[in-house]
């Protein structure tokens, strides 16, 4: 009798602000698609994502996808064009990147991983940051975006 092979699911999808509250609870490094609904999200990166999926195998990454049209806390994220990926650790934010630059999305992702290890196996502090694009005082954002 032939096995049944358990199916992975590379991304969840995130397309409320109950989802969005759950998905944060995720224990590890979470990085979000987010898009608009007319356009999708970006499809180039699927194949990356894939990619660091099956070297790492490690049960601390999780991507997602979600819709800022449907999640009030993505609100401010309604209207950009520009693909943009955040990542969360510890239901805090920690990076943004803005574009689909491949090679800078992994090192970020490698990068924030590592950080998140060092923050659950160490008790490092973790490096909290603000988006411009969230934040109503203005404040400035670490970000970290395409050349």
């Amino acid at each position: 009798m032939a096995s049944k092979k358990k199916e992975i699911i590379l991304q969840v999808t995130v397309n409320n602000q109950e989802l969005w509250e759950e998905m944060l609870g995720f224990k590890g490094l979470i990085v979000v698609d987010v898009y608009q609904g007319w356009c999708g999200p970006c499809r180039t990166v699927v194949n990356l994502f894939k990619k660091i999926r099956n070297e790492l195998g490690d049960d601390l990454l999780h991507f997602a996808v979600a819709e800022v049209d449907s999640i009030d806390a993505l609100e401010n994220y309604r209207g950009k064009c520009e693909p943009t990926f955040l990542f969360y650790a510890g239901g805090e934010f920690v990076a943004v990147v803005r574009g689909a630059n491949a090679p800078l999305l992994q090192k970020t992702i490698l990068d924030q991983l590592e950080a998140e290890r060092k923050v659950l196996e160490q008790g490092a502090e973790r490096v909290v940051i603000k988006d411009e694009a969230l934040s109503k005082e203005g404040e400035d954002a670490t970000i970290i975006q395409e050349e």
